[in-house]
């Protein structure tokens, strides 16, 4: 594995977390909202990730075959959640039924503020890989002049 191709696969896993940090601070700032565009309440949103081989040339994957499987990590889709929403009791609410019922987002604050740690220390993780190519990379420059 060459240090670009190191590099690669740790940038696609910030660019991964990434992503699943703005669906998630989506989810927290939506989570009492009632009424979207769409209609009814928020959905939560989820990231779905894929592994995508990193290949640079035929060599490069007879290689990976033989000895190594390196992936990027790829966003495959962001999927809204299909649950039904919660149904809370508030009569007062402009959006309440004919029985006194909200229909309220299916976000769990626990389950997002959980997911975010997560997140960002695949994220913290990703950056101290690519750090590390990166010292590697300017290390053997550094021998080679000597």
């Amino acid at each position: 594995m060459s240090f670009l191709t190191s590099m690669d696969v740790s940038a696609s896993g910030l660019n991964a977390q990434r992503t699943r940090l703005n669906a998630i601070s989506s989810n927290l700032a939506n989570i009492n909202t009632t009424r979207t565009p769409e209609g009814g309440p928020y959905r939560r949103k989820d990231v779905v990730f894929g592994a995508i081989p990193e290949r640079e040339s035929f060599s490069d994957a007879l290689d990976d075959a033989v000895e190594n499987n390196f992936h990027r990590v790829q966003v495959m889709d962001v999927v809204s959640d299909p649950n039904a929403p919660r149904m809370v009791w508030n009569p007062r609410h402009p959006d309440a039924n004919q029985d006194g019922y909200v229909a309220m987002p299916n976000i769990n604050y626990t389950e997002e503020m959980v997911n975010m740690l997560q997140a960002q220390r695949s994220y913290e993780a990703n950056v101290t890989a690519y750090n590390a190519a990166k010292r590697m990379a300017l290390k053997a420059l550094d021998i080679g002049n000597r």
